[in-house]
Protein backbone atom coordinates (compact mmCIF):
# COMPACT_ATOMS: atom_id res chain seq x y z
CA UNK A 1 0.00 0.00 0.00
CA UNK A 2 1.01 3.21 -1.21
CA UNK A 3 1.78 6.47 1.60
CA UNK A 4 -0.69 9.22 1.58
CA UNK A 5 1.79 12.56 1.90
CA UNK A 6 0.13 15.94 2.27
CA UNK A 7 1.86 18.88 1.06
CA UNK A 8 1.22 22.44 0.39
CA UNK A 9 2.82 24.39 -2.32
CA UNK A 10 2.85 27.70 -0.03
CA UNK A 11 4.57 25.83 2.53
CA UNK A 12 6.58 22.79 1.31
CA UNK A 13 7.64 19.95 4.20
CA UNK A 14 11.41 19.63 4.09
CA UNK A 15 11.44 16.59 5.75
CA UNK A 16 8.48 14.94 4.10
CA UNK A 17 10.01 16.00 0.06
CA UNK A 18 13.64 14.18 1.81
CA UNK A 19 11.57 11.33 2.39
CA UNK A 20 10.15 10.89 -0.98
CA UNK A 21 13.51 11.44 -2.50
CA UNK A 22 14.73 8.69 -0.69
CA UNK A 23 12.01 6.79 -1.76
CA UNK A 24 12.77 7.58 -5.68
CA UNK A 25 16.83 7.43 -5.14
CA UNK A 26 15.40 3.73 -3.53
CA UNK A 27 13.69 3.00 -7.25
CA UNK A 28 9.97 4.00 -5.59
CA UNK A 29 7.46 5.16 -7.95
CA UNK A 30 5.23 8.26 -6.47
CA UNK A 31 2.38 9.95 -7.75
CA UNK A 32 2.40 13.80 -7.49
CA UNK A 33 0.49 17.40 -8.42
CA UNK A 34 2.13 19.35 -11.67
CA UNK A 35 0.41 22.44 -12.33
CA UNK A 36 -1.69 20.52 -15.05
CA UNK A 37 -2.59 16.94 -14.10
CA UNK A 38 -1.31 14.66 -11.69
CA UNK A 39 1.40 12.52 -12.94
CA UNK A 40 3.23 9.05 -12.32
CA UNK A 41 7.00 9.21 -11.81
CA UNK A 42 10.16 7.69 -10.79
CA UNK A 43 14.23 8.77 -10.63
CA UNK A 44 15.07 8.74 -14.27
CA UNK A 45 18.51 6.84 -13.34
CA UNK A 46 16.05 4.10 -11.73
CA UNK A 47 15.32 1.51 -14.60
CA UNK A 48 13.36 -1.14 -12.58
CA UNK A 49 11.41 2.04 -11.63
CA UNK A 50 10.80 2.92 -15.52
CA UNK A 51 9.90 -0.45 -15.87
CA UNK A 52 7.33 -0.50 -12.97
CA UNK A 53 5.96 3.36 -14.83
CA UNK A 54 5.38 1.29 -18.18
CA UNK A 55 3.49 -1.17 -16.56
CA UNK A 56 1.17 0.53 -14.94
CA UNK A 57 0.50 2.91 -18.47
CA UNK A 58 0.43 -0.78 -20.09
CA UNK A 59 3.53 0.18 -22.57
CA UNK A 60 6.91 -0.91 -23.08
CA UNK A 61 9.37 1.29 -21.67
CA UNK A 62 11.02 0.71 -25.25
CA UNK A 63 8.27 2.56 -26.75
CA UNK A 64 6.78 4.43 -23.94
CA UNK A 65 6.79 8.23 -24.97
CA UNK A 66 7.55 9.31 -21.64
CA UNK A 67 8.80 13.21 -20.84
CA UNK A 68 10.96 14.17 -17.74
CA UNK A 69 10.33 16.97 -15.56
CA UNK A 70 13.52 19.53 -14.85
CA UNK A 71 14.31 21.92 -12.22
CA UNK A 72 14.88 24.48 -14.43
CA UNK A 73 16.23 25.15 -18.10
CA UNK A 74 20.01 25.03 -17.01
CA UNK A 75 19.13 21.11 -15.96
CA UNK A 76 17.02 20.65 -19.58
CA UNK A 77 20.35 21.64 -20.72
CA UNK A 78 22.10 18.95 -19.41
CA UNK A 79 19.48 16.14 -21.46
CA UNK A 80 18.80 18.02 -24.55
CA UNK A 81 19.65 20.10 -27.41
CA UNK A 82 18.00 23.43 -26.68
CA UNK A 83 19.47 26.11 -29.60
CA UNK A 84 19.28 30.19 -28.77
CA UNK A 85 15.69 30.34 -30.61
CA UNK A 86 14.57 27.67 -28.62
CA UNK A 87 15.53 28.80 -25.22
CA UNK A 88 14.12 32.23 -25.63
CA UNK A 89 10.94 30.57 -25.75
CA UNK A 90 11.74 28.30 -23.20
CA UNK A 91 12.36 31.02 -20.74
CA UNK A 92 8.91 33.08 -21.93
CA UNK A 93 6.67 29.55 -21.32
CA UNK A 94 9.28 28.26 -18.16
CA UNK A 95 7.64 27.47 -15.39
CA UNK A 96 4.61 26.70 -17.11
CA UNK A 97 1.81 24.50 -18.23
CA UNK A 98 3.91 23.47 -21.47
CA UNK A 99 6.31 20.54 -22.64
CA UNK A 100 8.83 21.34 -25.11
CA UNK A 101 9.53 18.11 -27.67
CA UNK A 102 13.89 18.56 -28.19
CA UNK A 103 16.73 16.66 -29.38
CA UNK A 104 17.96 14.83 -26.78
CA UNK A 105 21.62 14.89 -25.98
CA UNK A 106 24.28 12.27 -24.68
CA UNK A 107 23.21 12.95 -20.87
CA UNK A 108 20.09 11.03 -21.51
CA UNK A 109 20.74 7.62 -18.96
CA UNK A 110 20.89 4.56 -21.11
CA UNK A 111 17.39 3.33 -19.69
CA UNK A 112 15.50 5.40 -21.60
CA UNK A 113 17.68 4.84 -25.11
CA UNK A 114 14.29 4.38 -26.75
CA UNK A 115 13.51 8.57 -26.19
CA UNK A 116 17.40 8.95 -26.87
CA UNK A 117 16.47 11.23 -30.63
CA UNK A 118 14.01 13.11 -28.55
CA UNK A 119 12.66 13.54 -25.16
CA UNK A 120 9.30 15.81 -23.68
CA UNK A 121 11.22 17.93 -20.88
CA UNK A 122 8.39 19.71 -18.37
CA UNK A 123 9.11 22.45 -16.12
CA UNK A 124 5.86 23.02 -13.88
CA UNK A 125 5.01 26.10 -12.15
CA UNK A 126 4.52 23.90 -9.48
CA UNK A 127 6.68 24.19 -6.22
CA UNK A 128 5.57 21.05 -4.64
CA UNK A 129 7.44 18.75 -7.75
CA UNK A 130 9.97 21.51 -8.20
CA UNK A 131 11.10 20.95 -4.58
CA UNK A 132 11.01 17.41 -5.14
CA UNK A 133 13.03 17.58 -8.54
CA UNK A 134 15.75 19.66 -6.93
CA UNK A 135 15.96 17.97 -3.92
CA UNK A 136 16.73 14.92 -6.26
CA UNK A 137 19.43 17.05 -8.49
CA UNK A 138 18.23 15.36 -11.72
CA UNK A 139 14.77 14.81 -13.43
CA UNK A 140 11.82 13.10 -12.94
CA UNK A 141 10.37 10.48 -15.29
CA UNK A 142 6.89 11.72 -15.82
CA UNK A 143 3.69 10.46 -17.29
CA UNK A 144 -0.17 11.40 -16.75
CA UNK A 145 -2.10 9.91 -14.48
CA UNK A 146 -4.45 7.22 -16.78
CA UNK A 147 -8.00 8.95 -17.18
CA UNK A 148 -10.46 6.42 -17.61
CA UNK A 149 -13.60 7.34 -19.74
CA UNK A 150 -16.01 9.19 -17.65
CA UNK A 151 -13.95 9.21 -14.50
CA UNK A 152 -12.14 12.77 -14.61
CA UNK A 153 -12.48 12.61 -10.51
CA UNK A 154 -9.79 9.81 -10.50
CA UNK A 155 -7.40 12.21 -12.43
CA UNK A 156 -8.25 15.19 -10.03
CA UNK A 157 -9.00 13.86 -6.54
CA UNK A 158 -5.71 13.09 -4.97
CA UNK A 159 -7.50 10.97 -2.40
CA UNK A 160 -9.53 8.86 -5.06
CA UNK A 161 -6.10 8.82 -7.11
CA UNK A 162 -4.56 7.40 -3.67
CA UNK A 163 -7.65 4.95 -3.77
CA UNK A 164 -7.07 3.80 -7.31
CA UNK A 165 -3.15 3.25 -7.52
CA UNK A 166 -2.59 2.66 -3.96
CA UNK A 167 -1.24 -1.29 -4.74
CA UNK A 168 0.47 0.30 -7.31
CA UNK A 169 3.13 2.74 -6.31
CA UNK A 170 5.15 3.98 -2.88
CA UNK A 171 3.75 7.49 -2.40
CA UNK A 172 0.50 9.34 -3.51
CA UNK A 173 1.33 13.06 -2.85
CA UNK A 174 -2.01 15.84 -2.40
CA UNK A 175 -1.29 18.65 -3.17
CA UNK A 176 -4.63 19.33 -3.36
CA UNK A 177 -7.48 19.14 -6.41
CA UNK A 178 -5.54 18.71 -9.95
CA UNK A 179 -6.63 19.89 -13.62
CA UNK A 180 -8.22 17.96 -15.96
CA UNK A 181 -6.82 19.48 -19.29
CA UNK A 182 -2.95 18.33 -19.82
CA UNK A 183 -0.24 20.55 -21.10
CA UNK A 184 0.61 22.27 -24.64
CA UNK A 185 3.28 20.11 -26.47
CA UNK A 186 5.25 22.13 -28.39
CA UNK A 187 7.63 20.26 -31.00
CA UNK A 188 11.40 21.81 -31.17
CA UNK A 189 13.10 19.61 -32.58
CA UNK A 190 13.85 20.87 -35.75
CA UNK A 191 14.07 24.08 -34.25
CA UNK A 192 11.10 25.73 -35.31
CA UNK A 193 8.49 25.31 -32.62
CA UNK A 194 5.00 24.27 -33.56
CA UNK A 195 1.99 22.85 -31.14
CA UNK A 196 1.49 19.46 -32.01
CA UNK A 197 -1.01 19.47 -28.55
CA UNK A 198 -2.96 22.26 -27.66
CA UNK A 199 -3.30 22.07 -23.62
CA UNK A 200 -3.86 24.93 -20.68
CA UNK A 201 -0.32 26.51 -22.15
CA UNK A 202 -0.94 29.01 -24.76
CA UNK A 203 2.40 30.36 -26.73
Amino acid sequence: MSRFIKLYEDNTNVAEVRKIVDELRSGGVIIYPTDTVYAIGCDIMQPKAIQRVAAIKGVKPERALFSIICSDISMAGKFTKISDKVFKYMKRCLPGPFTFILPAAKGLPSTLEGLRKTIGIRIPDNRIVHAIVEELGNPLLTTSVKSDQGESEYTTDPELINEKYSKLVDIVIDGGYGNDEPSTVVDCSDNEPSIIRQGIGSL
